[in-house]
């Protein structure tokens, strides 16, 4: 399914008020099975959520309109292997702050757990 998916996903996080957060974001990467990265680029709010140990959601849609909910804890890493990896993939007119890492936990498509 990620291969078949639109460019476009969500990274959804919450605040210590428990008030959900969702952002698009558009600079994305399946770095192994294990973890999704998203690039911070202009992160506010979400960032914030992440430091206070929010756990995530990434949404995204496939060409053929099937959804897929990737949930897990979030790593946000300013250095290191993967955060090199990721400034090699964002456009560099973008600021690419950090490497967020999805770490899956739980996937699924619709309302059908696949793990």
């Amino acid at each position: 399914a990620w291969e078949e998916r639109e460019a476009v996903a969500l990274l959804t996080t919450v605040d210590a008020d428990g008030m959900p957060i969702a952002i698009y974001v558009l600079y994305v990467k399946k770095y192994d099975e294990e973890r999704i990265v998203v690039a911070d680029n202009y992160f506010n709010k979400t960032r914030a959520n992440i430091s206070n140990g929010s756990k995530g959601a990434f949404l995204f849609i496939t060409k053929e309109k099937k959804s897929y909910q990737i949930n897990g804890r979030i790593d946000y890493l300013t250095s290191g292997e993967i955060y090199d990896d990721m400034k090699k993939w964002v456009d560099p007119k973008h600021p690419a702050v950090a490497a967020t890492v999805v770490n899956v936990e739980e996937v699924y498509c619709g309302g059908e757990k696949l793990l």
